[in-house]
């Protein structure tokens, strides 16, 4: 991608024939090919994402081992299974405010004001990390899940905006964008680990700030070159929807309520495992609320309940994926510090570094991936590629149980972690780019605007299971760890291979159903 820095965009001393170009009068989306054949606003939502994931990641990276480690070296000093359900929830907090930012971004603000407050939160997040203290860290991951929420579902909606719906290059654009979140997320865990071994964790975060500031410096200087992308509500709230926002809003307060004292008189006590347990408890129930308030609307015919009936396996296929890919963060950044020989080759690295394998391997491996799908005429089936990527997570779990054992008494080489996250790319390459796609091609119509908020509560539901596991498996061996939960999510995998030809059917027959159904 260093190609992008040999054309550099002057916005002080511009070429008039590219700010003709390239600048849209303003509330006209630009349609130009003055960015690699590309809209040159694909360049400010590509830098903006690219930064952006740079700053998630970053803090993601040493986030379990500055809430984990002692006092006298900067951290929390909290215990390792806290810890680690903490990391957890806040992934399922950042997924469960994606639902909130997207439909802000539709109903109320739009995206881009969603996207630009998020950026400003998520900056006053890790600049609140910075500061030493319990209170300004949990301050800071709360606001840094907050912007995160606003801004992760609405930029990819941007750059959709930039492109007519027949537009051919439009799925070459999100190629290029995904390209940036892969940068960011691959360089942030090596820079902030470095950062963070040389000067301490609040450095590292500092990194962190300073990459939320870039982005928003991008976003902000290549406004302009957007044109009105982004600036309009798709579907703004009307006056008469107000009194049923307001008995929705006094429900889910209520909910809440509830999940918060279902918690407390489990825990016996308000604290941080009341929180962990309360937001564990609101994410296994938003996708069943989901799923029943579709399956009851009026509006969902009958072809469409056999989709969403068919949808379901998947759905949960796609929660037991996240709940094992997402422990990148949690279980195995502590197996990366405490339990792996931390040299690759004789170089000494970061326990973060390992983080960035998962990005480099997408890097490598998507265009093998797509090439391969592309060759098959898109076989196998949506079912078979989702028990495909399952099973994949699975072996990684149960692969990592064995190297766990028979390195019980060593550390283990850095090659056993390293080939953990590559089997866990293979995995999520076969079940995670067609997982929108069936997901908005499974919901029925009446939901189709809102299929994304539903794709974001599998891994919200994923992560809450992993939040409750390490609590529940506390002093539980690595290898045991691993090796269970490694061991039921493949047995669910066998389910779902077993359930393809029955989910395929369901598909095909209210595809059927459709195609018969005279017209209105």
């Amino acid at each position: 991608m260093s190609g992008n820095d040999e054309r550099p965009v002057q916005p002080d001393l511009p070429d008039p024939r590219l700010e003709a170009e390239a600048a849209p009068a303003a509330g006209r989306v630009p349609r130009d090919h003055a960015f690699f054949g590309h809209p040159i606003g694909l360049m400010t939502l590509f830098t903006t994402e690219l930064w952006e994931r740079f700053s998630y990641y970053g803090m993601r990276a040493i986030l379990l081992f500055y809430l984990t480690d002692s006092i006298a070296d900067g951290g929390l000093a909290l215990d390792e299974v806290t810890g680690l359900a903490l990391v957890s929830i806040y992934g399922t907090g950042v997924y469960l405010l994606s639902v909130v930012g997207g439909w802000l971004a539709d109903r109320v603000i739009g995206s881009r004001r969603s996207v630009l407050y998020g950026g400003i939160v998520i900056a006053a997040g890790h600049v609140s990390l910075t500061i030493p203290g319990a209170g300004f860290s949990m301050f800071g991951i709360a606001l840094v899940a907050l912007g995160t929420g606003l801004l992760k579902p609405n930029v990819s909606s941007m750059v959709g905006e930039l492109y007519s719906r027949d537009d051919p290059r439009r799925d070459s654009a999100f190629s290029i964008f995904y390209m940036g979140i892969n940068l960011g997320s691959l360089l942030s865990p090596i820079i902030v680990g470095f950062v963070n071994r040389q000067w301490g964790y609040h450095a590292g975060f500092a990194v962190a700030a300073v990459g939320m500031a870039i982005a928003l410096v991008f976003f902000v200087a290549g406004r302009k070159y957007l044109g009105g992308a982004g600036d309009s509500v798709p579907n703004p709230l009307t006056r008469e929807e107000y009194p049923k926002l307001v008995r929705i809003g006094l429900f889910i307060l209520a909910g809440l309520v509830v999940a918060t004292l279902i918690a407390w008189a489990v825990s016996g006590a308000f604290g941080i495992s009341t929180f962990i347990d309360t937001l564990s408890y609101v994410a296994f129930a938003a996708p069943i609320a989901y799923f029943l308030v579709m399956f009851r609307s009026p509006k969902v015919t009958a072809p469409e309940r056999s989709r969403l009936t068919a949808y379901i396996p998947l759905f949960v296929a796609a929660m037991l994926f996240f709940m094992i890919f997402e422990q990148a963060a949690t279980t195995l950044s502590s197996f990366a510090k405490n339990r792996t020989e931390l040299s690759f080759f004789g170089i000494a690295i970061e326990p973060a570094f390992f983080q960035s394998v998962n990005p480099f391997s997408i890097v490598v491996l998507a265009p093998v991936f797509a090439w391969i799908w592309v060759k098959t005429k898109d076989r196998p089936p949506t079912a078979v590629k989702f028990a495909m990527g399952l099973t994949l997570a699975a072996l990684s779990f149960v692969w990592l149980s064995a190297a766990s054992a028979i390195f019980a008494d060593e550390k283990a080489p850095a090659w056993v972690l390293v080939s953990v996250y590559v089997i866990q790319t293979l995995g999520e390459l076969c079940l995670s780019p067609v997982g929108l796609a069936a997901t908005t091609l499974l919901a029925p119509k009446a939901f189709r605007s809102q299929a994304m908020a539903l794709w974001f509560l599998a891994p919200a539901a994923g992560q809450a299971i992993t939040a409750q596991i390490v609590q529940v498996t506390q002093g539980a061996s690595d290898t045991a760890y691993f090796g269970i939960v490694g061991a039921i999510t493949m047995a669910f995998a066998l389910v779902l291979f077993a359930l393809a030809p029955w989910v395929t059917r369901h598909i095909r027959h209210a595809d059927a159903q459709e195609a018969a159904a005279p017209a209105h």
